[in-house]
């Protein structure tokens, strides 16, 4: 068994490895990719909107790479480059959020593996919560509708008061919430501002390969590793 030190706000401190598994008492969860595959539903509230503006829509894989920072930032990355303005940013926006607060469950679903892994980790008492730069009323929501089973501690997501990911002041406020100290958990995101968030709290970093973005992208925002399936999280719990 050998130590090692994370640096964490200017505090330094020490855990304990067993060969290449830390061992935390908590997890969180990015919702979008991660634990929910929105990817359809999300698509089609944007195009639907891009349709009704007059403007081209997008493959539902292109949405991969335009979720992630907030729907507002969404909206404007989806209209075409000399389109993005804020009037037809907003215009688009509003209809997105139309059409979603009706439709966001047509298709959305847990990803395979993730009912097995909230089965797991709450038979070992493992702490859980939920962190979402989707709006804070939709992501508890979700959670509501389709991860009703599970008990998380605290599921939070884009709020005005607080910055979205990466910056880590929302994930910081959770771990204090919870009474856990952010070095004792697993992070658990698909993107690379998932990665960046959990580094910047001083949280470790895993990514979800069966999200929305690749694995070299995960690695290269500081993912100290890349699971494929869910239940292989369980190892370093």
């Amino acid at each position: 068994m050998t130590n090692f030190t994370i640096f964490n706000f200017g505090r330094i401190e020490t855990q304990q490895q067993e060969g290449n598994h830390l061992k935390h008492r908590a997890v969180l969860f990015d919702l979008d990719g991660t634990l929910l595959n929105t990817l359809e539903d999300v698509a089609g509230a944007v195009n639907q909107g891009l349709a009704r503006l007059g403007f081209p829509q997008h493959a539902v894989a292109d949405y991969k790479n335009l979720i992630g920072e907030g729907r507002d930032i969404l909206a404007l990355r989806a209209l075409p480059e000399n389109d993005r303005n804020a009037e037809n940013g907003k215009k688009l926006l509003d209809l997105i959020n139309d059409y979603y607060a009706i439709h966001w469950a047509d298709n959305t679903r847990p990803y395979p593996g993730i009912p097995e892994l909230l089965d797991a980790l709450t038979e070992k008492k493992i702490k859980m919560a939920v962190l979402s730069n989707k709006a804070d009323d939709l992501t508890k929501m979700c959670v509501a509708k389709l991860l009703r089973r599970w008990q998380f501690e605290v599921v939070a997501g884009s709020r005005p008061s607080v910055p979205n990911k990466p910056n880590p002041a929302g994930t910081l406020q959770l771990a204090q919430r919870m009474g856990i100290r952010p070095a004792d958990f697993v992070y658990l995101g698909d993107s690379d501002i998932d990665m960046k968030t959990a580094v910047g709290a001083g949280m470790y970093p895993v990514g979800a390969g069966w999200g929305f973005r690749s694995e070299q992208e995960l690695l290269g925002a500081g993912a100290q590793a890349v699971i494929k399936e869910p239940e292989e999280l369980l190892k370093y719990l």
